[in-house]
This record gives structure tokens, sequence and C-alpha cells, in this order.
């Protein structure tokens, strides 16, 4: 494939983004990458940055489902440390390396619509989780507008809904929709782990390849946790367009060529469909 026309969204986060270290080398692969003819589209989380902020903030953090109950005081400290605090450094850093990143939330450019997400239960109740949302619709233009003029997009997975209300979208499930819409050739999506594992405390059960037919068969026996929305996302980005789908270990910056070239087939868990 001829690299100048390969698009690869990444995804980025986790406790990985804390250590300024890596985060520095994990970058300087992403310039490698661009300055090759790769064109890059970053979305990343920030869980670690939002606890801190909503601590700060004396508000307590409750889980549900895997979400972060989310009211409309607390949305704007979520906001605050997203697209001021991890997107801003993001962005800073990649310009520092000589590129030109613009830092986007799915708010601008009506990139993303989001609509209110509902939490069900064991019992199959529906709880109200609050201003959670779901990907409802991407409109990846202004994405399009960035790459054709040479800028690598960082963007993070906030969003507002036809009703007004900004959601706080899962930044997994926000880059598999991302990845599909825009007919990624690869989808990255980068964790503090090799991969899916069949068993997490033997790095030799790695699972190298995956259909997503099989994803359902295999949730919260071999899926379980933080991998439950990355496979989740992975399965999306395949359905709706994106090329490949691997997940890889974000704190070995130098897996990020080598899963790119295909050099090494143990690298990551490819998805198939």
């Amino acid at each position: 494939m001829n690299n100048s026309k390969k698009l690869v969204v990444i995804k980025y986060g986790g406790n990985a983004m804390l250590n300024d270290e890596l985060t520095a080398k994990l970058l300087e692969k992403v310039v490698e990458m661009h300055n090759s003819g790769i064109k890059i589209v970053m979305v990343h989380g920030g869980g670690p940055f939002i606890k801190k902020n909503l601590e700060l903030a004396g508000i307590e953090s409750e889980f549900i489902g895997g979400h972060r109950k989310t009211d409309s005081n607390s949305i704007k400290y979520i906001e605050m440390a997203l697209k001021g605090e991890v997107n801003g450094k993001l962005v800073r850093e990649i310009n520092k390396l000589g590129l030109k990143a613009v830092g986007l939330s799915g708010k601008d450019g009506r990139l993303a619509t989001a609509v209110k997400r509902f939490h069900r239960n064991e019992n199959d109740e529906e709880i109200d989780i609050g201003q959670v949302g779901d990907v409802e619709i991407i409109s990846p233009e202004i994405i399009n507008l960035l790459l054709e003029n040479n800028f690598i997009p960082v963007i993070t997975s906030i969003a507002s809904g036809n009703d007004g209300k900004d959601y706080n979208i899962n930044a997994d499930m926000f880059a598999g929709h991302l990845a599909g819409a825009l007919k990624a050739d690869d989808f990255l999506m980068l964790t503090d782990v090799d991969g899916l594992m069949e068993n997490p405390d033997n790095p030799e059960s790695l699972i190298k390849e995956l259909n997503i037919e099989k994803i359902n068969g295999l949730l919260y026996k071999i899926i379980k946790g933080g991998m439950i929305p990355k496979t989740e996302a992975c399965k999306i980005a395949l359905q709706s367009g994106a090329g490949s789908a691997i997940i890889l270990n974000g704190t070995k910056p130098e897996h990020l060529f080598e899963v790119m070239q295909h050099k090494n087939g143990s690298i990551g868990t490819r998805f198939i469909k």
C-alpha cells in the first residue's frame, strides 16, 4: 500500500498518559509516521486527569457499569480536564516536535453528535447515569479538511446532543466510530498491556487474531473490564469501514511502526471480520 494514502486513527489513554517521558517517546513515533507520509488522527481519553480534577472540585466519582456518572456540574470539570489539560498538552508536544496539531472535541465543527446513554443492570433495569453519551452521528468534514492541509487532529470525546446538552463519551467507543467513519486504513487502540490475553497473568496467552463475530461469546469470560469497550470499539471500526483494528501496548512506542508495517504478527491483537 502507498503510505502517502494511508490514514491511521490512534486511540491513546490510560495511566501511560501520566508518564511524560513515555508520552514524549510515543509522540516522537507519531511524528515519524506522519513524516513518512501517513495521515494521523489521534483520539485521547484522560481518566486519571478527570479523577484529579473532580477531586480538586470536591466532587466524588461514581462508576456505574464502567461509566462515570456525570451530572451538569461534573461535566464542566471533565471537559476542563480533557480539553483544557490533556488535549492542550498533546497539541503542545506535537507542535514542539515540528508538526501542526489542532485540538478538537466532538463539539467542534459538529464532528460528533451524542445521544444520552442509559445503563442496563443485570436485572435489565434502566439506570440514568447523567450526561454520559453514545455516538449517534460522526460528520468528519472538519477532520478531512485538516488532514488535506497536513495538520494532525487531536480529539477528545466530549460531544453535544440535539437536546443542547454536552455529553462525556467513552473515548474508546468514540475512537472506534471515528475510525469507521473516516474509513481509516488502520485503527490502533493503545492500552497498557500487549493485547487481549486468554490469561492476563500469562504474557504467552496473547490472542494474536480474533474474528469480531467471536467477541460476544468471550464477554465477561476473557474480555472483561476495560477490554470490553476496547474490543467493542474495534468491532465498530471494522463494521463501519476501517481496514484493520489492532489493540497493542502503548507503553512500547516502538511497536507502532512495527505493527504498521506488518513486520511482526505477534504484536498486539488484530481483529478481523
